[in-house]
């Protein structure tokens, strides 16, 4: 048939001329893995991003309020006083917040960034004071015991504990050395779940102590840094914020309202534009690809215009030349796309599991989606950058190809 002899004219003269054709191939294979690995990777770093934060939909935060935007966070900042200087949530606050939330639980928190020793190493790490109740309610251990029944007890983070070797009955101690309080002695009572990217407070590379051990190194008892509410339905979230909004910024902006849900839009937001930018560096390497297939097929019309002369000569139509470098081109790219499709998926799920720490989110159709469309993108781009040529070669007078030297 007259397609399957097009066809292998077309296999012929990518034979003939195989290490042009392969490089020409090489580069929609560094195309397609460009845009598909960047792509794989953004895919798998959204949805882990998106799933840590998820579990944390059912938080509220409310901060002491810092100046420059309205007291519920829910669009871009709006001019606003505050009636205080002070940066810390009071005791009446914290009554009133518990009074409108109830019967969802409230934790306050205090915060510090402090000067630890451990053994002959220095770091600096977050001491976070808590009640016993809350933190046996709102923490979870992988080893040692949760309830701090020492007074100068403490749990650390999986972050912390791994970076300087902790272990159950560990001492830390907090506090510059070279100033001029005391330095104070915590020991380790249990080792905290890793909890990654959190909405509330990032416990990974930190220390949890009572807030009364806290309120005695630190003071400001009844001055706290920020209040976590955990809300039982999470469709009362909106409700719970407004009426903390109405009830203790009515006459000033006195405190700043959140939840998990402006945070997650805006990381996602900005892991898509980065993904965004990223694959369009990677756009650039199939551009390149492009200009060498199209010189590569500019090449081929000009040493088979002999060739193309006998074809119309014997009465083959222009569209039959057309198609015959057409499938030339379309080979390139298919080819070039498969190999290229394989090479991301492997290289994709390598780079995943070095940048994300976690391939849980790999075979899941919008990871892997990128895979047939980044194939798709190189053999389009082939078949684009063969028209020109293939229309040139279909136009050539028969007359004329003959003749030609």
């Amino acid at each position: 048939m007259m397609g399957d002899f097009i066809f292998d004219l077309a296999m012929r003269n990518i034979r003939i001329n195989f290490l042009r054709s392969l490089l020409a191939a090489i580069g929609i294979v560094i195309g397609v893995i460009a845009i598909t690995a960047v792509g794989i990777m953004g895919a798998n770093m959204t949805l882990s991003v998106t799933e840590t934060l998820s579990a944390n939909s059912d938080t509220i935060k409310v901060s002491p309020y810092s100046g420059g935007g309205g007291g519920m966070m829910m669009g871009p900042p709006q001019g606003g006083s505050s009636s205080s200087d002070d940066e810390y949530i009071t005791s009446t606050q914290l009554r009133t917040i518990r009074q409108i939330a109830t019967p969802n639980t409230v934790i306050p928190v205090y915060s510090e960034s402090d000067t630890i020793y451990i053994g002959g190493d220095e770091g600096r790490a977050s001491i976070y004071g808590l009640a016993k109740s809350d933190i046996s309610s709102f923490l979870s251990v992988t080893s040692g015991v949760i309830d701090l029944q020492s007074t100068n007890g403490a749990l650390v983070g999986a972050t912390l504990a791994e970076r300087y070797g902790l272990k159950i009955g560990s001492r830390i101690k907090i506090g510059d050395e070279d100033g001029d309080s005391e330095t104070k002695t915590v020991k380790v009572s249990g080792i905290l779940e890793e909890r990654g990217m959190t909405f509330d407070i990032n416990t990974d590379n930190a220390i949890i102590v009572t807030d009364r051990w806290f309120t005695t190194v630190y003071g400001g008892e009844g001055e706290y840094d920020e209040v976590i509410i955990k809300v039982k339905d999470i469709n009362d979230i909106e409700a719970l914020k407004t009426a903390i909004d109405d009830q203790l910024n009515r006459k000033d902006d006195e405190v700043t309202i959140s939840d998990a849900s402006r945070m997650l839009d805006s990381i996602t937001s900005s892991l898509q534009t980065i993904i965004s930018m990223m694959q369009g560096i990677g756009a650039i390497s199939l551009l390149v690809a492009s200009v060498s297939i199209f010189n590569v097929m500019m090449m081929s019309v000009t040493e088979r215009i002999r060739e193309i002369g006998i074809l119309r000569s014997i009465g083959t139509r222009r569209k039959v030349v057309l198609k015959m470098f057409l499938y030339e081109a379309s080979i390139i790219g298919v080819v070039g796309a498969i190999i290229g499709g394989v090479m991301s998926f492997i290289l994709g799920y390598i780079v995943v599991l070095s940048m994300v720490g976690t391939t849980a989110y790999f075979f899941t159709i919008d990871s892997l989606i990128y895979v047939p469309y980044g194939m798709f993108i190189g053999v389009i781009i082939c078949v684009i950058s063969g028209l020109y040529p293939a229309w040139r070669a279909s136009t050539i007078d028969p007359i004329k190809a003959l003749t030609a030297e």
